[in-house]
């Protein structure tokens, strides 16, 4: 069937801004800073077969495996005009359990099934679980909150105040986690299918540019918080024409700690990787995995089986996962490849009663910038949200004014990149004092193994956590959680980029 070509930008641009539309509105009329300042959500639509049509220009890591989660909604109930289902369930396409998915149907008139789905998904700073903020360290999934498969919250437009309150008395801070037709329905749906056929296509031609053979290479997290042990990313890409085979085998088993992933989003971080192939304009569609194979075996680090722990899997697994991709595809395309970024979220997570708020609860979660790492030709940036993340910090008078901290450094970590030809980014030190006991829990990654250099640049400077009280310094592990009288400092310095290219040494006269 003839494609009219500036009809199918139209369209790709239709699909794309109502995703976009979705996330303002959504930041909006939010409560929490998490989702209002950090804007740590996501936005996605969907055709009738859950095939992922547009995404907003939100999470990488949410985007890549929200299709997931809306195909578990669909597989639990045949949804009529005004249901919304919400899950979590990392082990039925979620992320962690913080991260909640809305998954709504879309009816035309006259129509019996829908045409289309809306999801969205946004982190909420409480849901429930040991510690506050819900990202603790764990060994079990049930000690991080509260899992939540897919269940209607919204049934014939109404809300379901049963499960409402079911949700509410499982979190420490309630209060806050409470168009025109223009073109005719059949030319609608015939682009949309366009824009997946199109998608796919741009994908095989960006993968018949490739060299072909198997690229294989491996990273390691530092620890899974429970034990020293590094565990390991193992990845072997084979490019063959058109098509392309990513296989995790080698990985490590899964672990008793939380930085298990679920299949969602190793295909996540893979569908990331490969759209950064692509040019911009590309449709960000399902079509783009259609040329691509993701084998992820079952019951290791990147495919865990419940009852894992899985928190810290969505945040530093998927980061190191994308760098072990980059490090194989750097043996194929050496220079389209940058160095390793940060690699870690730096997750920092706060939570007790407020003094200033008659004692109410408080829950805070924030994610810390770092270094993006140096790329052929270019530096990397300094101080900024990379790959699988694309939140914001949360402005230092927004915190102040909502929790009980003051904020003493935020600042760029000078000298923390990796030297090269050209230099990896800069992390940054954030500096903050406690007005109120707490308990604080630390969900980080790149403390002990620096984010590689590439082509002789040298590897970033590994992260640092401390705790500052009475002059007193305790270093801190990566992953940890503690009880904090007021008065106590806590101190993150997140790693440097790496950097990208040898030196390039002086001579004399």
């Amino acid at each position: 069937m003839r494609v009219d070509p500036t009809r199918l930008e139209i369209f790709k641009n239709l699909f794309h801004s109502a995703a976009e539309e979705m996330g303002a509105t959504l930041r909006r009329s939010a409560f929490s800073p998490n989702i209002k300042e950090r804007r740590d959500y996501s936005c996605a639509v969907y055709e009738a077969d859950g095939e992922v049509l547009a995404m907003g220009d939100h999470m990488p890591v949410h985007l890549g495996s929200m299709p997931a989660s809306v195909a578990a909604a669909r597989r639990a109930f045949a949804l009529a005009p005004g249901d919304m289902v919400v899950l979590n369930d990392p082990f039925s396409g979620g992320t962690h359990l913080p991260d909640l998915t809305m998954v709504m149907p879309v009816y035309l008139p006259g129509r019996r099934r829908p045409t289309f789905y809306a999801a969205n998904r946004a982190h909420h700073a409480d849901i429930g679980g040991a510690l506050a903020g819900s990202m603790g360290p764990a060994r079990e999934i049930y000690q991080e909150g509260l899992r939540i498969p897919p269940v209607k919250i919204f049934e014939d437009g109404r809300l379901k105040r049963d499960v409402m309150a079911l949700l509410l008395a499982n979190v420490r801070t309630p209060a806050e986690r409470e168009g025109e037709r223009k073109y005719g329905e059949a030319e609608v749906l015939r682009y949309a299918r366009h824009l997946l056929d199109y998608s796919a296509a741009m994908m095989r031609s960006a993968l018949v540019a490739l060299p072909r053979g198997t690229f294989a290479a491996e990273d390691f997290l530092d620890d899974d918080g429970v034990s020293d042990h590094p565990l390991r990313i193992a990845v072997r890409i084979r490019l063959d024409k058109n098509k392309a085979e990513v296989d995790f085998s080698g990985s490590s088993p899964q672990c008793k700690g939380n930085v298990n992933a679920v299949e969602a989003i190793a295909v996540s971080a893979v569908y990331y990787v490969f759209r950064c192939l692509l040019a911009e304009e590309v449709p960000a569609t399902s079509g783009l995995l259609r040329p691509i194979r993701v084998i992820a075996p079952p019951g290791t680090i990147v495919n865990a089986r419940p009852p894992a722990a899985v928190a810290g899997g969505n945040v530093e697994t998927s980061q190191r996962i994308v760098d072990t991709l980059l490090r194989a595809l750097a043996k194929a395309i050496p220079a389209r490849i940058p160095a390793a970024s940060q690699g870690t979220m730096n997750n920092f997570t706060l939570g007790g009663l407020d003094p200033r708020n008659a004692n109410a609860p408080f829950a805070y979660y924030e994610t810390t910038a770092g270094g993006m790492g140096a790329r052929p030709g270019l530096e990397g940036a300094s101080a900024i949200h990379t790959h699988m993340t694309n939140s914001w910090h949360t402005p230092v008078e927004v915190l102040e004014q909502v929790y009980p901290v003051r904020l003493h450094a935020y600042r760029v970590r000078r000298g923390s990149g990796g030297r090269g030809q050209y230099r990896g980014g800069d992390g940054i030190i954030r500096e903050m004092e406690l007005l109120t006991d707490a308990d604080v829990g630390l969900l980080c990654d790149r403390r002990r193994r620096a984010p590689y250099g590439l082509s002789g640049g040298e590897a970033g400077k590994p992260g640092k956590n401390k705790l500052l009280r009475k002059g007193k310094v305790t270093v801190l592990p990566g992953k940890c959680s503690f009880h904090a009288v007021a008065g106590s400092v806590l101190r993150i310095e997140t790693p440097g980029g790496g950097g990208w290219g040898r030196s390039k040494k002086k001579t004399g006269a």
